[in-house]
């Protein structure tokens, strides 16, 4: 349950726009919050709920995908950008009292 949001994987910020891209879907539970923050490759990119709606593009090669909240454990994954989708599945934990 929860939503599946299409994320390209391509290039942001300086630099030559690569060749391929491969497209990055992420899920996330109901309990996880729309606005968690996402980074990737410690680069801060947007709540959870923005970049789910607007998408982002990376170069190919492995990336640090990372999502935080106050009051959850981090969520945090390596993954590689080749030809294949990507498809990941965020839940956040809730930090016990």
């Amino acid at each position: 349950i929860g939503f599946v949001v299409a994320i390209l994987l391509g290039a942001w910020g300086c630099g030559p726009v690569p060749r391929a891209a491969v497209s990055l879907s992420m899920a996330y539970a109901p309990k996880t919050p729309a606005d968690a923050s996402v980074s990737i490759d410690e680069q801060y990119i947007g709540p959870l709920g923005y970049v789910s709606a607007h998408g982002v593009r990376l170069p190919e090669g492995e990336h640090r995908v990372s999502v935080t909240k106050a009051g959850f454990f981090p969520w945090d994954r390596l993954v590689t950008a080749g030809r294949d989708p990507i498809k990941l599945d965020v839940t956040l934990e809730p930090i016990p009292d």
